[in-house]
Parts: C-alpha cells; sequence; structure tokens
C-alpha cells in the first residue's frame, strides 16, 4: 500500500513527518492567512495529510487558526524562533562573503552601511584589489541624502518616512554636489525606485563615485545598503547600469540571507513610484 510520503514525494524520495511539517510552516509563512486547499497546493501533499499537520502545529502554537474565516497563520511558537533567529543574525558576519565577492567581480571597493535613525554608518568593506583604490572610514555616520549607499537606504522607506527626513531635516550640503534640493532629492527617489539602485558622482567625497542598493531584513524592513566605489574615472556611464545590477543582486542575497526572502525582488526599493499618486477625495 502507498504511503502519504511515496503519494507526495518526487519519485525515488520521500518526505519525513518533519520534513512535511516543515513545509507547511515555510508555505503559511510565504503565504498568511490559507486554507487547507492551498496548502496542500504549496506544499504537494493531499489535503486530508495537509489538514492533519495544520492541525498539529496550532495544537503546539507554532500556527493559529481563524474559527471565522478558516485561514490558518503563524502563532506564537513560530514567533519566539523568529525572534530567536533574528537575534543571532549578524549582518555585518552574513554579509561580508557578499563583499567579497562583489569585489571581485567589479574591481572595487565593496561596503556595507546599517541604518541607524535617520543616518547610516559604514560597518564593513572589502578593498579593491587594484593599488589606486577607494576605502571608507568604519564606524562614520552620514546623513540619508548624501551619497549613493544613503540614498538607497532613503528610497526603500516607505513614503511616510521618506516625506518625513525631507520635511523636517536640513539637507546640508557635503561637497557642492550633494542634492540640497527637496525637489531634486523627491526625483533622484523616483529614479533609485524605478532602477533599484542609488548612484553618486561626488556626492559626498568630491573625487568619488559610488553605486549602492539597499539591504532589508527579515520583516522587509530596510537595515542599510551595499555598494562598491571607486574614483570618478573608474565609473563611467557604460559601466554604472552593469554595476548597479551587479550590486543590486547582492544586495538582495545578502536580504535573502537574512530572511527577507520572496518580500524583496533583486533588491528594489520596497516603496512606489515618487512622489506617490495624489489620494482621491471620498464625496460619501
Amino acid at each position: 500500500m502507498a504511503t502519504d510520503d511515496t503519494l507526495t514525494s518526487p519519485p525515488g524520495q520521500s518526505r519525513s513527518g518533519t520534513a512535511r511539517a516543515l513545509a507547511v510552516i515555510d508555505a503559511i509563512a510565504r503565504s498568511p492567512k490559507s486554507g487547507v486547499s492551498t496548502v496542500a497546493r504549496e506544499t504537494g501533499l493531499s489535503k486530508a495529510v495537509a489538514h492533519r499537520i495544520l492541525r498539529e502545529l496550532v495544537a503546539g502554537q507554532f500556527l493559529r487558526f481563524d474559527e471565522e474565516t478558516k485561514l490558518y497563520g503563524l502563532g506564537p511558537g513560530a514567533l519566539r524562533i523568529g525572534l530567536a533567529a533574528m537575534r543571532e543574525l549578524d549582518i555585518t558576519a552574513v554579509a561580508h562573503r557578499h563583499l567579497a565577492a562583489l569585489a571581485r567581480r567589479t574591481g572595487q571597493t565593496s561596503t556595507l552601511s546599517v541604518r541607524q535613525g535617520w543616518t547610516r554608518v559604514y560597518v564593513d568593506q572589502v578593498l579593491s584589489p587594484h593599488e589606486i583604490r577607494m576605502s571608507v572610514a568604519l564606524g562614520t555616520s552620514h546623513p540619508l541624502h548624501a551619497g549613493s549607499s544613503s540614498k538607497a537606504i532613503l528610497a526603500s522607506l516607505p513614503d511616510a518616512e521618506v516625506t518625513d527626513y525631507i520635511d523636517h531635516h536640513r539637507l546640508e550640503g557635503v561637497t557642492e554636489a550633494t542634492i540640497t534640493s527637496a525637489g531634486a532629492l523627491r526625483e533622484e527617489i523616483g529614479r533609485i525606485r524605478k532602477l533599484g539602485y542609488a548612484a553618486s558622482f561626488g556626492e559626498r567625497q568630491a573625487e568619488a563615485a559610488s553605486v549602492a542598493a539597499a539591504v532589508h531584513g527579515a520583516t522587509g524592513q530596510v537595515v542599510g545598503s551595499v555598494s562598491v566605489c571607486g574614483t570618478r574615472q573608474m565609473f563611467d556611464d557604460a559601466s554604472q547600469e552593469w554595476l548597479g545590477e551587479v550590486v543590486a543582486r547582492a544586495a538582495a542575497d545578502i536580504s535573502a540571507d537574512l530572511g527577507a526572502g520572496h518580500r524583496v525582488q533583486d533588491g528594489a526599493a520596497r516603496g512606489g513610484p515618487w512622489p506617490p499618486a495624489p489620494r482621491e477625495e471620498s464625496h460619501d
């Protein structure tokens, strides 16, 4: 007689009860508020097997069940494990191998910044293998409107936070190229969101150029940015698009390792086009 494992697993393979339970939890994590049919379809399990596992996970508080909607969501048990995993994550340790690969692939210095309120701080870098190269001062903080690493973070914030930053912070110039106009910054944010990466030519250091993309955490929130940087002569127009794509991919890979997974697509900004479309007035 065929077992549940042989009925629902690829030929030559069988899944343990633990593996099937984990598959169910993963399905709920990816699609909260799912019913039995959705879980069965996502996991390849029969509806009967999926329902039994769901009930067991609810009993163990890993999932919760809404009696009115008949839908399942993550429970306090899953939340405890998720929070514990997040506490164990060290963004610098997670990102370093990606920085090393980025520096090898581009030949430029790669950096990692983390967001700290309305600023961002350099926390790691892998230097270019070339004799002439850029380096950054780790531990230094910078405003969110100056330089590609900063702008990548700002553009990835929700619209309300972007508006708050622009309306309540002085857009001071770090160099002559720094964006100090609110209107110009809004246009730049729209461009970054469209491209999925930010570029800077002399905005923070007069002779420096860089390309950066935002890094996201497990809940989709922006936690920092990754960049490649060099002298302006090293960044011509032809290479900017390629560098942007490579950096955006690295940022997406780091985000995935931090648990962002499907929440972020290829390192693109979370927000929509900027400025946001005006809300329609209600005449009810």
